[in-house]
């Protein structure tokens, strides 16, 4: 049974846990905004991007689509880039994330598939080395980076079109989660190369280019991968600040529940041994 000392030590040692848990709530909530503002206000962009591909891809002839539109032709090496974020303290943020990423891997390798894996983030690279450390190229280290811009992800998708261009893989797909609420983040699995562009609708109107679609989608194109990898970075962001947020607070919570229990703990063994003294004080009393 703990004595009276070891209680008040615990007691304070939880009441400090809380202050720093309550302290990294705050401060996961001052850049919340500021991240969620930055993803919500990339996604009309990022989705009319989509939408122009797609009108350009529906008038582009197989002979005029470029190649990172038609892709290779096979299906054999796949590169998945698994974007995560750098630090934990987030409950189940880079997990969801990284078991996506393993699921696809493994399924690919069941089909007799070359699995190659570019991280973008530590804590991802920490866990996927565990199971699929030969298939990992390298790790993209953004701790240094303090605000997410284009030129972040620019250097990634330079890699990532270098190495299409280079012939290392056949499809590309990028994995990142992206945000919903604070309480709710979604593990998203897009295909970068060839893209999945949504299918254009009937009563769309239709355009005509100058110069011609092929021509046009040979410089989009490229331009369309960074705003991808720039619009799952933001997202990433936004959902590492609200999952890191509701950890802290739910640490918190647990922290006070705790500080009740051991103060009840702690009034309870004292309060039992006073009434032991007054017992021993009356019985001596009585035996005189």
């Amino acid at each position: 049974m703990p004595s009276l000392k070891d209680l008040r030590n615990r007691i304070a040692s939880v009441k400090s846990t809380q202050k720093i848990t309550k302290a990294m709530q705050m401060v996961a909530a001052s850049k919340l905004r500021r991240a969620q503002v930055a993803a919500e206000a990339a996604r009309p962009f990022a989705d009319k991007v989509e939408t122009v591909l797609s009108n350009l891809a529906g008038g582009a002839t197989d002979g005029q689509a470029p190649r990172l539109l038609a892709g290779s032709g096979a299906d054999q090496t796949h590169l998945l880039v698994v974007c995560t974020g750098e630090r934990g303290l987030c409950g189940a943020f880079n997990t969801s994330i990284v078991r996506l990423a393993r699921e696809k891997a493994n399924a690919l390798q069941s089909a007799g598939k070359t699995v190659k894996i570019l991280c973008v983030g530590k804590k991802g690279f920490d866990q996927l080395k565990r199971t699929h450390e030969k298939q990992i190229l390298e790790m993209i280290d953004l701790r240094a980076v303090r605000t997410i811009t284009y030129a972040t992800a620019q250097p990634i998708a330079a890699k990532v079109i270098e190495m299409f261009d280079g012939g290392e893989y056949d499809v590309c797909t990028l994995f990142y989660s992206r945000f919903r609420s604070v309480i709710s983040q979604i593990p998203t699995a897009q295909q970068l190369i060839p893209p999945e562009l949504p299918e254009k609708a009937q009563d769309a109107p239709s355009y005509d280019y100058e110069p011609d679609e092929g021509e046009i989608l040979s410089q989009l194109l490229p331009q369309a991968v960074t705003v991808r990898i720039y619009r799952g970075l933001l997202e990433n962001m936004a959902s590492f600040f609200g999952a890191q947020m509701s950890a802290m607070d739910n640490a918190t919570r647990n922290a006070g529940e705790m500080v009740k229990k051991y103060t009840l703990r702690y009034n309870r063994t004292r309060q039992a041994m006073i009434t032991k003294e007054l017992i021993e004080i009356i019985s001596g009393a009585e035996a005189l």
